[in-house]
């Protein structure tokens, strides 16, 4: 079950595309799925171009050096390189589709992995700290994460590679919905 590519624009919503039949029969009332919304495709971009970088120069230092120190014959180690560039390009598209997230009245819902499933639910109640970081790459690339702080240290959400307005939005949101959450502990 993936979600998040740009073909579905990001979102489904419905108990098909969740991954869970839908109830049957005149008496079963449809049950209320959360919206998901998938990641802007720029984190995508801007994981498989570090990949890029990275395992190309391990490529031209496993060429050069070889060549240089050792027989020629040596340089062949490069295809290890490629062959894992070649790999983790596959598994970073898979990995991207899978995270997504949904706003709920009650609580953000946080899904990602592909082997190992893990949905996170955040209460609005229990958030203490909502906040937009970025760094040089993401700026370059206009991406934002959005970190959500709760009482409790292994509840930490993230939700990476956001569109900053998206992101200052979504803080917006989840501040005002924790400060009336709260209000009533």
């Amino acid at each position: 079950m993936e979600t998040g590519s740009p073909d579905d624009a990001g979102t489904t919503g419905t108990a098909r595309a969740a991954g869970r039949a839908a109830p049957a029969g005149p008496s079963a009332a449809p049950r209320d799925e959360p919206v998901w919304t998938g990641l802007p495709p720029g984190l995508l971009h801007l994981r498989r171009l570090l990949l890029v970088v990275w395992l190309g120069l391990l490529t031209v230092a496993a060429v050069v050096l070889p060549a240089l120190f050792l027989d020629p014959l040596w340089a062949a180690l490069a295809l290890l390189p490629l062959a894992l560039a070649a790999w983790g390009w596959v598994m970073l598209g898979r990995n991207w589709r899978s995270w997504r997230y949904a706003e709920r009245a009650d609580d953000l819902l946080i899904s990602r992995g592909v082997l190992w499933r893990e949905e996170t639910v955040v209460p609005y109640g229990r958030m203490q700290l909502v906040e937009v970081t970025s760094g040089p790459v993401e700026r370059h690339f206009g991406l934002a994460s959005v970190q959500l702080h709760t009482a409790a240290a292994a509840t930490d959400a993230t939700i990476p590679g956001l569109d900053p307005a998206e992101a200052e939005r979504l803080r917006d949101r989840l501040t005002e919905l924790g400060e009336a959450r709260s209000a009533g502990l």
